[in-house]
């Protein structure tokens, strides 16, 4: 088994290869700390699957997977991150994402993901399956969320948490004018005016809890 963990946190990917290891007598794992390195790895080398975070600096999960599905467009994907379902699962779902779980999971539904992923099928928990059936149904309506890119969506929902822009803007390893742009475009596309508005949209949609 081959498989690349790119997730900006030494604790976590230690954590994930341990849990790995317990698993699967012969293991190769890769490990990125940024989306320029999971990038070089994916195209350098084979791989089972490779598990992906949505945040991390410079460039985001999101815009990893996309990038990834044009160099490896057979390779397996699973995000991994500490983002609940609703705010990011559909996304990249479409994006081309094979499975979606949050840090939270038991290690044995990790390794349950693993298996289901690389054996070509789709990852998804009771409660996503559920938000998918919902958003297929409603799907001639589309929230205006939707239209954002995956950058603006980012911003929206960090906005939404309570932070600022020079925290966004550090989170996210980008200048404050960079992410201020990004919120300006965001609220025009929204037809909103303040970070109030924001707020009141992104709970009412649980996007934030």
């Amino acid at each position: 088994m081959r498989i690349l963990i790119a997730d900006d946190h030494p604790v976590v990917r230690r954590g994930l290869k341990q849990i790995l290891a317990d698993e699967y007598k012969t293991l190769t794992v890769g490990e990125a700390q940024n989306a320029q390195e999971a990038l070089r790895l994916i195209d350098e080398q084979d791989w089972d699957i490779a598990v992906l975070d949505i945040s991390m600096p410079g460039k985001s999960g999101l815009e990893v997977l996309k990038e990834l599905k044009q160099l490896r467009p057979k390779l397996p994907v699973l995000i991994l991150t500490s983002y609940p379902e609703e705010q990011y699962a559909i996304r990249v779902l479409k994006a081309g994402a094979r499975g979606y779980m949050t840090k939270e999971s038991a290690p044995e539904h990790l390794i349950a993901a693993i298996r289901t992923v690389t054996r070509g099928g789709h990852y998804i928990s009771p409660g996503l399956a559920e938000l998918l059936a919902i958003t297929l149904s409603n799907d001639q309506g589309k929230p205006p969320h939707e239209a954002l890119s995956d950058r603006e969506y980012q911003v929206l929902c960090m906005l939404a948490s309570g932070k600022t822009v020079g925290q966004i803007a550090e989170a996210l390893s980008l200048s404050v004018k960079t992410v201020s742009t990004y919120r300006v475009r965001l609220l025009e596309k929204m037809q909103m005016k303040t970070n109030a508005e924001l707020i009141h949209y992104a709970i009412s949609n649980k996007l934030v809890g």
